[in-house]
Formats: structure tokens, C-alpha cells, sequence
């Protein structure tokens, strides 16, 4: 017995302790579904709507890119042959459309740091007990929620040549005006969407500050810390999370952007200054007659902002 004993004390020396027995692969329905395949059907429904909303728009863009495609009467066959990156090289060279880039990267620059710190400064001051809480936080989210051409006449109002702003300005008024002011009308348009779209952001941090254990203040407060140091040590590591998904959905938000420079400088003036790269593909592909060159700017369009995300989800996990 001591022998056998002996023995395997041996073996398992040699082999460095006892191995384990090797993981069962698990069967593929089970990495497919889960352990709870039902819940496969229950979200379905909303596969099938990415799908063909998302997904199918996206193929049939990159499909068109590689073509040339043009519009057809229904029903009618056309010849669209495979022309390779022959529609990348003409969007590439030409400058309108580098030009959208640079618009809609002053406007980043500009629009996410600015929805970013708004909101979340906002929520934290929103998240404390204050009088008329309820009516605050209504207030910063209606703009959201109305619809942009009528918010659009109230800029309107306020920003054009003889406008609310300018006449409280007086002589430090800009000239020209600002939406018609090549240099000023991107950075108006920007603050305009961060505006409009803080509500939605601040609701974000609302949800992931009431998570936050109120022991972490507590502890805080008792080593001395002012309300800025726990804002900065505190509140901003907890709400982590929160902030990539703003800056994604900001980032998103802001490289779709479409409804406001269209409404607000006339399609994207003055001479090009406000136009972004949604707006140039409307332009190209309906107004002009080539949707395989707005197909490739898209799909420029959605690598870039996939690469930007990637950065920013890498930069925030690091931190």
C-alpha cells in the first residue's frame, strides 16, 4: 500500500501535480444558443431587424461601390459592370469631398469633448438633491425629443444677420453673420447638436451615477476631499463605462450628421463650410446621379468611424 502510495507521489511529482482532465467541448447548439436557447427566439426579432435594416443596407453599399451603378425605372435590366476601386480613386481625388472630412472632424472636435463634459457635468449636479429637480431634468431633455425643424427656427432666429445675438452683441457681432461665416458656421452648427442632443447624454450618466455606491463619496468626504477632487477622483472613474458609450454614440451621432446643416446653412454653405460627408451622398447620389460614388464615401465614412471607436473603447480600458 505505502509502495503504491509511493508511487503516484512519484508520478505526480514528474508531472507537476495532478493533471486536470481535459474540458469537454461544448456542443455547437450550446455555443450558438447559450444555456438558455430560448432566449435566442425571444431577441430574434430583433436580429431580424438588424439584419435588414443594418446589415443588408451595409452589403448592398459595399456592393455598389465596386460597381457602376446608376438608377434604373422599375423592373428595367441595366448593365452594371465591376469596376473595382475605380469609384474609391474618384471620391479619393476629388476635393469636395475631402473637404466633408475635414468639416465633420472640426465638428467632432468641437461637438463630442463639449457633449461629453456638458453632460456628464450636468448629470452629477442633477443626481444631488436640489430644488426643482424633477423640472431640470424635463427641461434638458425636451430639446431632444422636439422636432429639429422647430428648434432649428429658434437658431435660426437667434443666429442670423439681424438676430437676437448678434444685436446683443452690437459692434462685437461677427461679419459676416455667423451661419453665413465660413470659419463660424461648422463650430455654431456643433454647439447647436450638443445642445439639442445633451438631454439624451445626461439621462446616460443619470442612470450609471445612481449606481454609483454612496459609501465611495462617504469615504471621500471623511479623507478631506473637496467636491472637485471627488468629482475628478471619484465620479469620473465610476462613470467609465458611460463615457465610452457617449463618446461612441457622439461620435456616431456626429458623423451622421445631416438634418442640421441642411436646415440651418442651406444645404451645407457657405461654399461647402458646413457640408458633411451624409450630406455630400445625398448630394452625389440623388441630386447629382451617382450613388456607387456615395456608396464608397459611405463606406469610407463607416471604416473611419469603426477605427475611431476601436480607439476610443482602447483608450478607455487602459485608463
Amino acid at each position: 500500500m505505502s509502495t503504491t502510495t509511493s508511487d503516484a507521489r512519484r508520478r505526480r511529482r514528474a508531472g507537476g501535480g495532478t493533471a486536470k482532465p481535459p474540458t469537454p467541448r461544448s456542443p455547437w447548439r450550446l455555443r450558438l444558443g447559450g444555456h438558455q436557447p430560448i432566449g435566442m427566439l425571444f431577441v430574434s426579432p430583433y436580429l431580424i431587424y438588424l439584419a435588414a435594416i443594418f446589415v443588408y443596407p451595409l452589403g448592398f453599399a459595399v456592393w455598389m461601390s465596386f460597381h457602376d451603378y446608376y438608377f434604373a425605372a422599375p423592373g428595367v435590366q441595366v448593365d452594371r459592370p465591376f469596376v473595382g476601386l475605380e469609384n474609391y480613386t474618384t471620391v479619393l481625388t476629388d476635393p469636395d469631398v475631402w473637404r466633408s472630412f475635414l468639416n465633420i472632424a472640426v465638428f467632432l472636435v468641437i461637438n463630442v469633448p463639449l457633449t461629453v463634459v456638458g453632460s456628464l457635468v450636468l448629470a452629477n449636479a442633477l443626481n444631488k438633491k436640489l430644488p426643482l429637480r424633477s423640472f431640470f431634468r424635463t427641461a434638458y431633455y425636451i430639446p431632444y425629443i422636439t422636432a429639429s425643424v422647430a428648434v432649428v427656427g429658434v437658431w435660426l432666429f437667434l443666429f442670423n444677420s439681424d438676430g437676437l445675438v448678434n444685436q446683443a452683441l452690437g459692434p462685437l457681432a461677427p461679419s459676416p453673420s455667423w451661419l453665413v461665416n465660413s470659419h463660424l458656421a461648422m463650430p455654431v452648427v456643433a454647439i447647436f447638436v450638443a445642445w439639442k442632443q445633451l438631454g439624451f447624454f445626461v439621462v446616460l450618466y443619470l442612470s450609471a451615477l445612481q449606481n454609483v455606491p454612496n459609501e465611495l463619496y462617504e469615504a471621500a468626504e471623511i479623507d478631506g476631499a473637496g467636491r472637485l477632487r471627488i468629482f475628478r477622483s471619484v465620479t469620473v472613474p465610476a462613470v467609465r463605462p458611460a463615457t465610452l458609450l457617449v463618446l461612441i454614440l457622439a461620435t456616431i451621432t456626429g458623423a451622421n450628421l445631416f438634418t442640421e446643416p441642411y436646415l440651418l446653412t442651406s444645404g451645407g454653405g457657405p461654399d461647402g463650410a458646413t457640408t458633411s460627408p451624409v450630406l455630400l451622398m445625398y448630394q452625389r447620389g440623388l441630386q447629382q446621379g451617382h450613388p456607387d460614388e456615395a456608396a464608397a464615401i459611405g463606406v469610407i465614412l463607416v471604416v473611419l468611424i469603426t477605427a475611431i471607436s476601436l480607439v476610443y473603447r482602447r483608450l478607455v480600458e487602459r485608463d
